[in-house]
Order: structure tokens, then C-alpha cells, then sequence
């Protein structure tokens, strides 16, 4: 066989393999069951259910809702609240500072966060001040160091405040 044509077969057996993938599995289908979650941190579970309709994380591809039936994947997490829809509607927000989030495929999701607290522990007040000192950090003649630390803290600061401003 020539090389030419083991190329063009190769190439047209790949592209069947890739439309069976597709056929195979989309977006989420419809959400018929829960999912099972459990939020951690390093030192600490946070939460775990077997019964949640819906979890909402704050990926660095872009905000993200998982139902149950989602496809499997990782997903990164900025700074931003992760909300958990309970079965009954009943509500949780926290608000993570980074992390990861690993969708598996039998319906569960795992969140484990560098730092995660309930998101009606902070305080509008105290957001905008600590916002301001990081600020003052960078503008001023401190070492590279602490002003790379500032930045991210106005990251996180930036982020909480547009949480809590919903």
C-alpha cells in the first residue's frame, strides 16, 4: 500500500472514530437524577450530599452550571462562588479563592479548594477595605515581592465584590 493511500485511510478512520465520539455523548442531556458532591479544602470537608440538582462553579473558562448527566471533565476555578442547588431548591454559596473542580461520569462532582467560606461571612465593608490597602500596596515603592501578593489579593478582593454586589 502506498503511503498516500495509507495516509487517506488513516485520516478517514480517524474521522469515523471522531463522529462516533460525537454521536456518543453532547452537552448534558436532560438532568434526570442528582448529583453527588463534595466540597473540600485541604484540612477540611466543607460539604457532601448525594442529593443536589445543580452545582454552579466559577471556572476559568468561564462560569459553569452542572446538572446531573453532565459530560466528564476538570475544570480550574478562579475566584468566584460556587453555589449548590439542593434538591427542594434549598441554596448554599461559598466563595473560593482557586481550586479544581472534577466532574466524573456517574454523576458526581468534586470540588476541592485552596480556601472556601460560606459567602454571608464577609461583609461589603470590609471587601472595599481590604480592596484599598492591596491597592496601596501596589501603588506604592514596596518590593516586588509584596506587590505581587497585593495583586493577587485584588483579584480575590475584586472577585468577593462582585459576589456580594448580586
Amino acid at each position: 500500500m502506498s503511503a498516500i493511500r495509507l495516509s487517506s485511510s488513516l485520516r478517514a478512520a480517524s474521522r469515523q472514530v471522531s463522529a462516533i465520539r460525537v454521536a456518543r455523548r453532547g452537552y448534558a442531556d436532560v438532568a434526570d437524577g442528582a448529583l453527588k458532591l463534595s466540597l473540600a479544602l485541604p484540612h477540611q470537608s466543607l460539604f457532601t450530599s448525594s442529593a443536589v440538582t445543580q452545582v454552579n462553579i466559577p471556572a476559568y473558562t468561564g462560569d459553569m452550571g452542572v446538572l446531573a448527566n453532565h459530560v466528564p471533565t476538570i475544570e480550574a476555578l478562579r475566584p468566584g462562588v460556587v453555589e449548590v442547588i439542593e434538591e427542594g431548591g434549598k441554596t448554599g454559596k461559598w466563595f473560593v479563592s482557586a481550586g479544581f473542580a472534577t466532574v466524573h461520569g456517574n454523576n458526581s462532582i468534586t470540588i476541592n479548594a485552596v480556601d472556601a467560606y460560606p459567602l454571608d461571612a464577609f461583609t461589603i465593608e470590609n471587601v472595599r477595605a481590604g480592596l484599598a490597602e492591596a491597592n496601596k500596596v501596589i501603588a506604592s515603592s514596596a518590593p516586588e515581592a509584596e506587590k505581587a501578593e497585593a495583586r493577587v489579593e485584588v483579584e480575590v478582593f475584586e472577585a468577593l465584590q462582585a459576589a456580594l454586589a448580586k
